[in-house]
């Protein structure tokens, strides 16, 4: 098991009954003394982008939910050359944050690649030591993340995948049901 830190892959435990994190991976993009911070990579919004920003009338992107703090609040990864002396590095090929103006007008001139950048609602946060004493109850996998999962082409598929990258004997939980009692 890999320790939390930013470009690690958390994976739920498949009974996790949160129904915030059910079945969710979700990516790291700082881990310190005061917390966690991260988005849910795999749950999307039935809502597309232009219905929160009417700037971008008729652009066709999808957004995710990131969790469950500050949902009022739109976040975004991406991997776009363009954008990354304004944004963090989470991973290689995976930078946080950046000058959304530039986005803005990257979107409406359409020289944006939709495939890497992913636009979240609200993030996943943990408090000082509240990611740890999860760990701790095993209710979070981790593996190293990458682009090629934070920019699946299947967002759904995404924590299949992630369990994938862990020892063999984990890829059995991808079959479990999310209720055992209902079998």
């Amino acid at each position: 098991m890999i320790d939390p830190a930013p470009g690690i892959v958390l994976i739920s435990d498949p009974f996790l009954k949160d129904p915030n994190f059910m079945r969710t991976a979700v990516l790291l993009c700082e881990h310190n003394e005061q917390g966690s911070f991260g988005f849910v990579l795999n749950r999307r919004f039935e809502q597309r982008l232009d219905e929160f920003i009417p700037d971008l009338q008729g652009v066709d992107i999808p957004v995710y939910y990131g969790g469950p703090v500050q949902p009022d609040t739109l976040h975004f990864i991406h991997n776009i050359p363009a954008l990354y002396d304004e944004s963090a590095e989470v991973i290689p090929g995976v930078y946080w944050g950046g000058d959304f103006r530039k986005i803005l007008e990257l979107m409406n001139a359409q020289q944006l690649d939709l495939q890497h950048i992913r636009f979240f609602l609200g993030y996943s946060g943990w408090s000082e030591g509240q990611l740890a004493s999860e760990m701790e109850e095993k209710s979070w996998l981790t593996v190293k993340g990458a682009a090629a999962l934070v920019f699946h082409p299947e967002p759904a598929e995404v924590w299949k995948e992630a369990v994938r990258q862990l020892d063999q004997s984990f890829h059995e939980i991808i079959h479990y049901p999310i209720d055992p009692q209902l079998n």
